[in-house]
């Protein structure tokens, strides 16, 4: 009870400044990784620690290519190897699914709902018209269109709320 409040807590925070500021900051994520370390040691003893700390590194290993590849932020890494580490390996799992469909949905959103999404839709679709004849045209799409970037943070905290609250973790 008292880990899953403090996770609805930090994402709660966390989603905030991730949509206010684009950060999350280690001012959050450091602390609460502590204080869940010592929790988890003190609720169940070490075997309470080792499954924090396995699900701290699911977490964390889930999110490091992307980050590495550019398309992540070292906060969206930490806030997801927190969520692993208050709720362990398989919460974290199930989160990071969640969190990729909202992902998705979330970024087709922007793309076809900032400016230019008209041109954005009939460009792919004459695109697809003239594949679907036999001829290969590229994709004539703007690059601002693409480089559309948006708080990863409210898919990590809609997966790890919708994981909470479909498995009955939430008490």
């Amino acid at each position: 009870m008292v880990l899953n409040i403090l996770l609805l807590i930090v994402l709660l925070i966390c989603l905030i400044t991730d949509l206010k500021n684009r950060k999350i900051y280690n001012n959050v994520i450091f602390p609460s990784l502590l204080l869940t370390f010592i929790l988890h040691f003190i609720f169940d003893g070490w075997s309470g620690l080792g499954f924090s700390l396995l699900g701290f590194i699911v977490g964390f290993s889930i999110l490091l290519i992307p980050y590495f590849l550019g398309g992540m932020g070292a906060g969206d890494v930490k806030l997801l190897a927190l969520i692993g580490a208050i709720k362990g390996m398989q919460f974290v799992l199930i989160t990071s699914v969640y969190m990729a469909l909202l992902g998705g949905v979330i970024a087709l959103f922007v793309l076809f709902f900032r400016k230019g999404a008209f041109q954005r839709i009939k460009s792919i679709f004459y695109t697809m018209s003239c594949f679907r004849s036999g001829v290969k045209l590229p994709l004539f799409l703007d690059k601002e269109g693409l480089k559309a970037t948006y708080p990863y943070g409210v898919a990590i905290t809609g997966g790890a709320l919708l994981s909470l609250f479909y498995k009955g973790w939430i008490l």
